[in-house]
């Protein structure tokens, strides 16, 4: 397969500042250099390559969007651009990287306590600390509100009971962000691996995301002390904020994901003869090759200037909403339109083909499921509630 260059159709990268072209690059050659050539074993075996976690830390790569506590401070565009490039490798290593530097590091960094904050970030930044987020339960999925986990009180301590299930990182994590309800609203805590009555058993059986750790949460009279709850949260804001963080990251991502398959397109079609010469010389495979130039750009696009307004400070959820659902539901079409491109041998990995399709599926349900995201717009459009 040729170098892969990036897909840059509308000249986006005049818009970038040095620093941003410098991430990226960074984190494309690392790709090529130890994700791609090792990852379709991992999937394969069905196991995440954690000797990738200490390179992400030491590359600034976890949390690199946050400011202060050894974090990289790094534009929301330049945190964009990492998850576009990790993603291009595996949708796990994004997953990875985007669990714990959104949906971990962000809600302390938002919601938790100098002191909270001094004892874990930095270790985070570095990779040396693993997280979580645990909002998702096995009845809970697109109605976070109806969680049934729950905390009480009990002296100088909460003790947890309940269950969290799909979560990314669970297995291997020190930390878990865990949200229950203590007397009827949400609050957030930070569960360590070693408290008593955690436990976190890795799920099998994937047909997606097979690179990626997933596993539950399960929380028996787990005794924490109240040192660590988030104090400064309450009610669905903050796992929502925390999930808004995240979405944004895959907008971006899903784009990797993408310009990995029509790069592959590209060299398979100039490459793969038949009735003596390449197919890429059919008017049907050049019309797919520019559906999905077409697609990436205007994904691109969109990234982009949520990025730019996220710098700002000038977006909203449902902005997000549209750029995650968007975003996702163009990169798994490009997928599907990749594996016809390369017929059969689609489904071969040689090719990174099936398994950026298998693993898209994925995406497009979690952080929120394509139709939940639809609704968020329609209630933006209408002012009506259609949720429930």
């Amino acid at each position: 397969m040729s170098r892969y260059e990036g897909v840059d159709f509308y000249k986006m990268e005049q818009h970038l500042t040095e620093e941003e072209i410098m991430v990226r690059d960074l984190v494309r050659d690392w790709v090529d250099e130890k994700v791609i050539p090792i990852i379709e074993e991992y999937y394969t075996k069905g196991t995440f390559p954690t000797e990738l976690i200490s390179e992400i830390g030491e590359m600034g790569l976890f949390g690199c969007n946050l400011k202060g506590y050894e974090c990289a401070g790094l534009s929301n565009v330049a945190y964009g651009l990492v998850c576009q490039e990790l993603e291009r490798g595996d949708s796990a290593i994004r997953s990875c990287v985007s669990v714990q530097g959104s949906l971990s590091m962000y809600p302390i960094h938002a919601f938790g306590t100098e002191e909270q904050k001094q004892k874990y970030l930095p270790g985070m930044a570095k990779g040396e600390i693993i997280g979580c987020f645990g909002l998702t339960e096995p009845d809970h999925g697109s109605d976070p509100g109806g969680m049934e986990t729950k905390a009480i009180e009990d002296g100088d301590s909460y003790i947890l009971n309940g269950a969290k299930m799909w979560i990314t990182n669970g297995t291997i994590a020190d930390i878990a962000i865990v949200w229950a309800k203590l007397d009827g609203k949400i609050r957030g805590f930070i569960v360590e691996k070693e408290d008593s009555g955690f436990t976190a058993p890795e799920m099998k059986g994937k047909h997606s995301l097979r690179a990626s750790i997933t596993s539950e949460l399960v929380f028996q009279d787990c005794k924490i002390p109240k040192d660590r709850l988030l104090p400064n949260v309450q009610g669905l804001k903050g796992p929502l904020s925390c999930l808004t963080q995240a979405r944004y990251g895959i907008t971006w991502g899903t784009l990797g994901a993408a310009m990995g398959c029509f790069h592959s397109s590209v060299d398979y079609s100039k490459s793969r003869i038949m009735f003596e010469k390449p197919i890429a010389s059919f008017q049907l495979v050049q019309n797919k090759l520019a559906w999905m130039l077409r697609e990436i750009t205007k994904g691109q696009l969109l990234a982009y200037h949520l990025g730019r307004a996220k710098d700002k400070g000038d977006f909203t959820p449902e902005m997000v909403s549209l750029g995650k659902m968007n975003n996702v539901d163009i990169a798994i079409q490009i997928a599907r339109m990749a594996r016809d491109i390369h017929g059969a041998n689609g489904i071969l990995n040689e090719y990174p083909i099936m398994r950026h399709m298998a693993n898209l599926e994925s995406v497009y349900t979690y952080e929120g499921t394509h139709d939940i995201h639809n609704l968020i717009l329609g209630r933006w459009i209408t002012g009506i509630q259609a949720f429930e």
